[in-house]
């Protein structure tokens, strides 16, 4: 009996590594699939191409599927995410020029992203005062889990994103040359490509995503809901394989051979020295100063594979309050049913891997690691904070989004 194919797209980033690890070794295959990935340079191209059907499933921004369900895509067809590719794996860049007149506003080295927040607004302050022009950052998408992080990061720091500062649209592979060719001040996107910046020595990391938001989602498995219907044991066979690759990335035993599969042009075409510094959370904000962030990126652990509800809530308050879309009680059923927790657990029962009981949960409650209820075995989850110090209770949506100020 041969392999049944499945079309995959991915866009060439760190958080692409448990997919494009599920087709390299074995994984797929063990599952009775042959996974054919294409890589594309940005997130438009990948939107459109689920919508059209040349690919099957996709490497995905998180708030994507809940874009296309609320018809905010131009090619709008319903589309699901039964699986997250992993929590954090993304930072916030500036140039060395805005990083030099941060840290004379002091700001730290250490990516902490109160004091470094305060010292941007200090420096967005003195170019509105001097007539300067705004500072340009740029992000991926404008339904991006970067978006979200970085406007949550500015507002929460005194920052207006929409009027202190201007926010472009660039794809994740052409960020490192806007910023040298000085069209953008900063950006945030997902590894590798704030570390080619600090690499080409023309940025500086000022904080990542997970200081914003620890254990933060970001990127998901993707397809439209017509194909998941029409290929449930596929799907199913997917998820079995692109969990047990998720574990096998996540093994430190495993890293050299990762960093080395996904250094390949026909993957990212990275230097896999700078891929393995956020695979093994070693990060340097600056050129050979290495800072310890075990927790960077996450494929497997703390339920990293697993699409809360209570992500997908959160990220459609961003868009209400950023007035991406109106607050109705239709979008809120929209935006609910487009991460599938159902397809997840049944596609992993009896394999003896952890899942949560419960399908949501309060964001930023947890302080410290907390074992929960599972099924399937023993789970640890967290820390999940914001920066803050807020909370998000997905129960409390209504009250969450009256209370974000703008």
């Amino acid at each position: 009996m041969g392999l049944t194919q499945i079309v995959a797209g991915y866009v060439p980033l760190l958080d692409s590594a448990v997919l494009l690890a599920t087709q390299e070794f074995g994984f797929a295959e063990s599952e009775g699939i042959e996974l054919r990935l294409v890589k594309e340079t940005s997130w438009a191209n990948i939107r459109d191409r689920v919508a059209i059907g040349h690919f099957d499933v996709a490497h995905m921004l998180g708030p994507m599927p809940i874009s296309a369900n609320l018809g905010l895509t131009p090619l709008a067809v319903p589309v699901i995410a039964p699986m997250a590719l992993g929590l954090g794996g993304a930072a916030i860049t500036v140039s060395n020029a805005v990083w030099a007149a941060m840290v004379d506003a002091g700001a730290p080295g250490d990516g902490a992203p109160g004091p470094s927040g305060a010292a941007l607004r200090q420096v967005v302050l003195a170019r509105a005062k001097a007539g300067e022009e705004r500072l340009r950052f740029a992000v991926v998408h404008p339904e991006s889990a970067h978006n979200y992080a970085l406007r949550y990061w500015l507002a929460a720091s005194g920052i207006d994103p929409d009027r202190d500062v201007e926010i472009v649209i660039v794809p994740p592979p052409f960020q490192p040359d806007a910023l040298a060719a000085k069209r953008t001040d900063g950006y945030c996107v997902g590894e590798p490509f704030g570390s080619v910046a600090v690499e080409r020595g023309i940025g500086r990391i000022v904080t990542t995503k997970g200081h914003v938001w620890q254990m933060s989602p970001d990127k998901v498995l993707g397809m439209r809901t017509q194909w998941a219907e029409r290929f449930p044991e596929q799907l199913a066979a997917l998820l079995r394989a692109a969990v047990r690759a998720a574990r096998w990335c996540e093994d430190p035993a495993n890293h050299e051979a990762l960093a080395a599969m996904l250094a390949r042009e026909d993957r990212l075409g990275t230097d896999a020295d700078i891929l393995m510094r956020a695979i093994g959370g070693r990060m340097q904000f600056e050129p050979g100063v290495e800072q310890a962030l075990p927790d960077f990126f996450v494929p497997y652990s703390r339920a990293a594979n697993f699409p809360w509800i209570s992500h997908a809530l959160w990220f459609y308050s961003q868009m209400v309050r950023w007035g991406h879309v109106e607050h109705t009680i239709e979008n809120v059923a929209k935006a609910r049913a487009s991460y599938r927790p159902d397809l997840y657990r049944n596609a992993l029962a009896g394999m003896g891997m952890p899942v949560p009981g419960a399908s949501s949960k309060i964001e930023g409650d947890l302080g410290e690691a907390m074992a929960v209820g599972a099924q399937g075995g023993r789970l640890i989850l967290g820390p999940d904070g914001f920066f803050d110090g807020q909370k998000f209770d997905p129960d409390q949506l209504d009250a969450y989004i009256a209370a974000q100020r703008q």
